[in-house]
């Protein structure tokens, strides 16, 4: 059994904190803390350092502040990263110097731990004419499958999953092939998609009437504005994918609408932002804050919440200072406005505690009073850190007309007055799951919890697997200090139990008090009706929410998470992760395909055999035998190392995309009228094409490949490519190598 520092609630937790938060000097969670503490403490004038430091460290103490990853992991490190976890790329120019140069800076902020999120509406539509060339444009989406191989690059060389966010306005012409572009289930892994829906187009949307496509301000064609809603809310129905942004909202209620347009949204949708955006983010932890949990008596300590928000505030600002940036212009962009996103987690486990039911009415009412709390004292410490330090490069006194300024109490609005503001923007509500299971599994951001026990299943580093029961940091409470007594259901509800109202009415309350937005999944039932689920984006938006996002349990992503009889969750395989080892069953299904090569005399016979979990049907092992036994060795080495990526990984399409990434020296060989560049490259076509197939039973044509002149293998002791083989031996006409003597 795992040791658990004291610091933590469990030994998944202080996993967590070792495998992604622990630098090498760091013996405790304390000494994360100091680290942390000193670091940004360094952003502060000599004569405060310390009361600063020491101030940080109260109030990460007890996981009452989690900063976001980034921070955690990075400050005081010395590496080579950024402490923001949020960027909007630059425009992309409609060029294919720009395109790839954007391409670049992406890679770039990647490699550095950002987030990224691009608008691709700039970029031609398909079939459009590229003058000079006498070509035609292949439009956005095939640009955007550069980003998704450069994201895989980038996440097989680093120990943090890229993630990437890609916009469409929903009048670009390939808006249509955009939403659908998630129904590939190989294409755009590693994407989240939403699509920018504009005022215009949702009153187009009530007035049943067509709606233009354009680009370049010359209208290209016009479809059925109810029609191209229905086939968005099908996609998102089918494959929980495009969300929905509503980009003019966004833009109407920004503070900073005076000096910049937000062009798109960081991957989770919590930062909308504009070229170049940046954005720190943290987090308060309400469920920390909430004294005599489940007693009658329960309230949060507000006057605490208050003095963390100042306090929370301060870090985040002083970060921007201390932080690396991947790029000079998002440098430039960060401390021109100086933009943070302090938001909350432990919500729902804090009405828990308080007797209040995630989404009735005591709920809203306790989210909307200590939010309020949070806006208030985040202008106000925003506002005497200006008076002290300055105010952000780009303020100006027009921002108190601004809608997240203008219903501010008369006390706050009268400090910003005098001294401006230190920050352009100042809160925001993150998706919190990792920092959230290190504080002791409470509640995620604003979201109900999920279920309140389930099994992670670990691996060992010997290979085994041990199992680790998960309990929400309330639940767990409550067994403490009520024993074998019954939660009562109606408080104790859950993601399985509330319905898309709930999950609405509390995401519409949080955004009429947060400056930028939040990440919110609505969790729906599979089996819910279309209209139905339809009816809940048309509902949002007249909420006045400014971004959407649902989840209904579906073909092609699977189930997140599925909850068993006794509320247990376990995961089903779209939730493998953390090297979880599935287990082979005895008999299993699968396919062989027969792969004639140039240069091997003998076919080779490829095998893959699946398993099925939760409904849902992925390769669990692989084999190559031929009787061709030279490639014996590399053969069984490939197979053995494949076969495990598909045991531990619940997306193995990207094994598929990097073997056909190989290339021959000596050549490939055409097949079903394709250039195939190495063998290789064709044993991950007939991966590819078999997670496609979906059913094992599908043939998959695999002609052999046409008669052709192979150049001279590779000399395995020169390298070079001059192998010939006379008088039934090889030998090497470079340096003279021979498999015969």
């Amino acid at each position: 059994m795992t040791v658990v520092d004291v610091e933590f609630e469990s030994a998944l937790a202080h996993e967590i904190w070792s495998a992604k938060y622990r630098h090498t000097e760091d013996r405790s969670y304390a000494d994360t803390i100091a680290r942390v503490a000193s670091a940004v403490g360094e952003a502060e004038l000599p004569a405060v350092r310390v009361e600063w430091e020491d101030k940080f460290k109260a109030a990460l103490t007890g996981f009452r502040l989690l900063p976001a990853g980034r921070i955690l992991a990075g400050a005081g490190t010395g590496r080579s990263v950024t402490l923001f976890n949020c960027f909007v790329m630059g425009t992309i120019e409609d060029s294919l110097g720009d395109i790839f140069a954007q391409l670049r800076e992406a890679a770039l902020t990647m490699q550095q731990g950002g987030g990224v999120g691009m608008d691709f509406s700039t970029i031609r539509p398909n079939g459009s004419p590229v003058k000079g060339v006498a070509a035609d444009a292949s439009g956005p989406l095939s640009f955007m499958d550069c980003w998704d191989a450069m994201c895989r690059t980038i996440l097989s060389a680093g120990q943090r999953r890229g993630a990437m966010m890609g916009c469409l306005r929903i009048d670009h012409p390939d808006i249509e092939a955009f939403i659908d572009a998630k129904r590939d289930a190989q294409r755009l892994r590693n994407f989240n998609l939403s699509v920018l829906v504009t005022d215009a187009f949702m009153a187009a949307l009530e007035a049943d009437v067509e709606w233009p496509l354009v680009f370049g301000g010359a209208e290209v064609r016009r479809v059925s504005a109810r029609a191209l809603w229905e086939r968005l809310m099908r996609a998102t129905y089918d494959c929980a994918e495009p969300g929905v942004i509503f980009i003019d909202r966004v833009n109407a209620r920004n503070n900073l609408a005076y000096c910049e347009t937000v062009a798109a949204s960081n991957p989770c949708g919590e930062q909308m932002l504009p070229p170049y955006g940046a954005c720190l983010l943290g987090s308060i932890n309400l469920a920390a804050l909430v004294e005599r949990p489940f007693d009658e008596d329960a309230a949060l300590d507000e006057a605490a919440l208050a003095e963390l928000t100042r306090t929370a505030v301060r870090l985040l600002d002083d970060v921007i200072d201390i932080s690396r940036y991947p790029l000079p212009q998002q440098e430039a962009e960060a401390k021109a406005k100086r933009r943070i996103g302090l938001g909350v987690t432990g919500l729902a486990d804090a009405l828990l505690f308080c007797g209040a039911a995630y989404g009735g009415s005591r709920a809203l009412e306790f989210t909307r009073k200590w939010l309020g709390i949070i806006r208030r004292e985040a202008y106000r410490a925003s506002a005497l850190i200006a008076a002290e330090k300055g105010a952000f490069p780009l303020y100006d006194p027009v921002m108190l007309d601004r809608p997240n300024l203008r219903d501010l109490d008369d006390e706050t609005r009268a400090l910003i007055a005098e001294h401006g503001l230190r920050n352009g923007c100042l809160t925001s509500i993150a998706p919190t799951g990792t920092t959230s299971l290190l504080a002791g599994n409470v509640s995620s951001g604003i979201e109900p919890v999920f279920a309140y026990s389930y099994t992670r299943r670990i691996r060992e580093p010997d290979g085994s697997t041990r199992e680790e029961p998960v309990e929400d940091h309330a639940f767990r409470l409550w067994k403490r200090l009520r024993g074998n007594e019954t939660p009562p259901p109606e408080l104790f509800v859950s993601a399985q139990t509330l319905g898309a109202a709930d999950h609405l009415t509390m995401q519409a309350a949080a955004q009429e008090l947060i400056d930028s937005s939040i990440s919110k999944t609505i969790n729906v039932p599979e089996d819910i009706a279309f209209a139905d689920f339809a009816d809940i984006y048309a509902e949002g938006y007249r909420l006045g929410c400014k971004g959407m996002t649902t989840y209904r349990p579906n073909a092609v992503t699977g189930a997140i998470l599925s909850v068993e009889a006794e509320a247990e969750v376990s995961p089903t395989p779209a939730a493998l992760d953390d090297g979880q080892l599935a287990t082979r069953l005895e008999a299993l299904q699968g396919a062989t395909y027969k792969l004639k090569w140039p240069d091997s005399a003998h076919a080779i016979y490829v095998t893959i055999n699946d398993i099925e979990t939760g409904g849902v049907r992925r390769p669990f092992e692989i084999f190559i035998n031929s009787k061709n036994t030279e490639h014996y060795a590399w053969s069984v080495g490939l197979t053995r190392m494949i076969s495990a990526v598909f045991r531990r990984s619940a997306d193995a399409s990207f094994v598929a995309e990097e073997l056909k990434a190989v290339f021959d020296p000596r050549g490939g060989a055409w097949m079903q009228g394709r250039y195939v560049p190495s063998l290789h490259a064709a044993i991950g076509g007939i991966i590819e094409r078999h997670i496609g197939a979906r059913e094992a039973e599908l043939p998959i044509d695999l002609p052999d490949a046409p008669a052709m002149r192979r150049p001279p293998r590779s000399c395995p002791r020169c390298g070079a490519a001059a192998m010939m083989r006379s008088e039934g031996c090889e030998t090497c006409l470079e340096c003279g190598h021979s498999k015969c003597g």
